[in-house]
């Protein structure tokens, strides 16, 4: 999710500013408008380790609560959350940009997915094992503990709900970190929340890369659950192998989009451009480059250019989350540009204030460009022309990242040369969006390790204990 090159997009861009770091407070500004929206105090030292230590203490009697009273209370949490949508959605488009609808969208679907942890974490069992007939032999799960979350600004409540409820329902405390890029929306949900558990259960910490840091550093944080950039993943990891911390990361991406010969381009360019300049690109399964087939690369070229040029005109791009991630992208453009790359359409920052940056369209791209090589995290499609399906498929599963991939085809058999070839978490065949309920995956590289989401998380926040019970005297297994 990257905000320049060999970084990603998330709230930890931040993280890697020097100038960000033992900040005592944040302020936001409307990337909108460029006005100012407030100023918050970080999380100090003493409030991180009262958190992590009442978290700590309210670990034995939460991991003993029935699951279905925690179900309950689950399902409690989502109610005040569905209460107070229209007052985060109003935070989330002041702090990151996002429209009111979107927001409003993102947040129901965090409301379904804490409902459906809220289902899912009672019926979370163990497995009878075979052994004697005189013995009984299964397993049963157990929460891991204290799990601290970091979560992002791109979709930052539908993601936090889901961290927050498969932790929180299969008996772990939460310590929570939200993007410092939506510091008042991240403070407004754990207001929200809280009061729907017991004490110390639920707790938000605010802040930037110190306030994480020291998170991450502490002994007996059992969980340390990160979706946002590639280098502040590795970075967690590198702590976790410190402090015994079990990691789980679902972090940058640079998914490629493969164009068969034989689709129909116009249609094909559409699926590009909503998976280019969705969300201006800020989502972490954005389509980031393109290879298409010599055979309809000009029409393609044309048609993607033209949806570009009307979303533009139309004024239905939203801007980037602030100007530190709009110069980022830029770079990546002029880059490009400098190099060899043709513009077709946008790549020239807006006059006013705000973070605004239109939709891009680039031709001509090789793997020498860094809009090529990095996860770009802006409504930017940059695309390179192949002779043929097997080229453009070495180029695509080519690089670091491994979250997702997209393929366009009319061929069984290439889709499934696809499938086999591409080293991603998920691929996704003639849609660039989609799919069924509780498809969780794997991502692969430095995109990220184990199950971010779908009852897979429940697993993750778990762990596994193997029972034998034998017969009194009767020895053996």
């Amino acid at each position: 999710m990257s905000t320049h090159p060999g970084l990603a997009q998330d709230d930890l861009v931040d993280e890697v500013a020097d100038n960000w770091a033992d900040e005592e407070t944040l302020t936001i500004f409307d990337p909108r408008d460029g006005s100012e929206v407030g100023t918050v105090q970080c999380a100090g030292r003493d409030e991180i380790l009262a958190a992590l230590s009442e978290a700590r203490a309210a670990r034995p009697d939460w991991a003993g609560t029935d699951p279905a009273a925690r179900g309950s209370m689950l399902r409690r949490a989502a109610g005040a959350l569905r209460d107070g949508a229209r007052t985060l959605a109003e935070l989330n488009s002041r702090e990151t940009g996002r429209p009111i609808d979107e927001a409003i969208a993102g947040i129901e679907a965090g409301v379904s997915t804490l409902e459906q942890y809220a289902e899912l974490g009672p019926l979370h069992r163990g497995l009878s094992l075979r052994g004697s007939l005189l013995a009984s032999n299964f397993t049963v799960t157990e929460p891991r503990g204290v799990a601290a979350l970091f979560t992002p600004w791109n979709d930052p409540v539908a993601v936090a709900a889901g961290l927050i409820g498969a932790a929180l329902v299969t008996g772990n405390t939460v310590v929570h970190k939200p993007s410092e890029r939506c510091p008042h929306l991240g403070i407004h949900l754990g207001e929200l929340l809280a009061p729907c558990f017991p004490a110390g259960v639920f707790s938000t910490l605010t802040g930037g890369a110190d306030v994480g840091r020291r998170i991450t550093l502490e002994t007996g944080v059992d969980v340390l659950a990160h979706v946002g950039s590639s280098a502040s993943g590795a970075r967690i990891a590198e702590a976790a192998a410190l402090t015994g911390s079990h990691v789980i990361r679902e972090n940058g991406g640079n998914d490629p989009l493969l164009v068969d010969a034989d689709v129909d381009p116009v249609w094909a360019a559409g699926q590009a451009a909503i998976g280019a300049f969705s969300n201006s690109g800020q989502i972490c399964t954005a389509v980031e480059r393109i290879y298409v087939h010599r055979t309809v690369a000009e029409p393609f070229l044309e048609a993607l250019a033209a949806e570009a040029r009307r979303r533009n005109t139309s004024g239905s791009v939203a801007p980037l989350v602030d100007r530190r991630l709009r110069d980022a992208v830029h770079a990546q453009v002029a880059q490009a540009v400098s190099s060899g790359a043709r513009c077709l359409e946008g790549g020239v920052i807006p006059e006013g204030s705000g973070a605004a940056y239109p939709a891009t369209v680039l031709s001509g791209c090789s793997d020498t460009m860094t809009v090529m090589t990095e996860e770009t995290f802006g409504p930017v499609a940059p695309v390179t022309v192949v002779d043929s399906f097997e080229e453009g498929l070495v180029l695509a599963a080519s690089g670091p990242y491994g979250l997702a991939a997209s393929v366009l085809t009319g061929s069984i058999a290439a889709a499934q040369r696809a499938i086999a070839a591409l080293p991603v978490g998920t691929v996704k065949v003639n849609a660039v969006f989609g799919g069924a309920p509780g498809g969780s995956a794997q991502p692969r590289g430095i995109s990220g390790a184990g199950f971010g989401y779908g009852p897979e998380l429940l697993d993750e926040f778990t762990l596994v204990k193997v029972v034998h019970i034998g017969a009194p005297g009767a020895g053996g297994a």
